[in-house]
C-alpha cells in the first residue's frame, strides 16, 4: 500500500479534528472549556498542585490560572486550601464532584479505546505507537519556542 506523506498528514489533521470535536462536546456537557478540562485532568492524574505548579505545567500566566481555578471552584469542581508549609502558596485539589467527573472521563476513554482499537493486532498497535511517538516528538520539536 503506497501512502504519500501528504495523505498521512491529512489523516492526522482529520484525527485531530474528530478527537478534538469529541472532547469539546464532552467538556461542553459540563460547562467546561478545554483549559478548564485540562486542569481537572492534571489534578486527577497528578494530585493536588499549587497554582504556581499549574501555571508552569500549563505554560500560562499565574493570572490566567487564577481565572481558570476561580471558574472551576465556582462550579464545584476544585477547592483551594493554604499550603501547609508555604503560607504564600495555594493548593488546588479536586472536590468529590471533580473526582467523579475525571473518573468518568477515564472510564469513557478506556471504553472508547477498546472499541476503537478492536481488531487491531498487538504488532500493528506497537508499530502505530512507535510511529506516532516519533511524529509527536517531531511536532514538539518543531513547535518549541526559540
Amino acid at each position: 500500500m503506497d501512502v504519500e506523506s501528504a495523505e498521512v498528514m491529512d489523516r492526522l489533521f482529520e484525527l485531530a479534528v474528530v478527537l478534538g470535536g469529541m472532547m469539546n462536546r464532552r467538556l461542553a456537557e459540563n460547562g467546561l472549556t478545554p483549559a478548564r478540562g485540562e486542569i481537572i485532568w492534571l489534578l486527577h492524574s497528578r494530585g493536588q498542585l499549587t497554582q504556581r505548579e499549574l501555571s508552569d505545567v500549563l505554560d500560562c500566566t499565574p493570572r490566567n490560572v487564577t481565572g481558570l481555578v476561580n471558574a472551576l471552584e465556582d462550579a464545584g469542581f476544585v477547592a483551594r486550601t493554604k499550603h501547609p508549609a508555604d503560607g504564600r502558596a495555594v493548593l488546588v485539589s479536586l472536590t468529590p464532584r471533580g473526582r467523579a467527573l475525571a473518573a468518568g472521563w477515564g472510564a469513557d476513554r478506556d471504553d472508547g479505546t477498546a472499541r476503537l482499537l478492536a481488531g487491531i493486532s498487538e504488532a500493528e498497535l506497537a508499530t502505530f505507537a512507535r510511529v506516532l511517538s516519533r511524529v509527536l516528538a517531531a511536532l514538539r520539536t518543531a513547535t518549541q519556542r526559540p
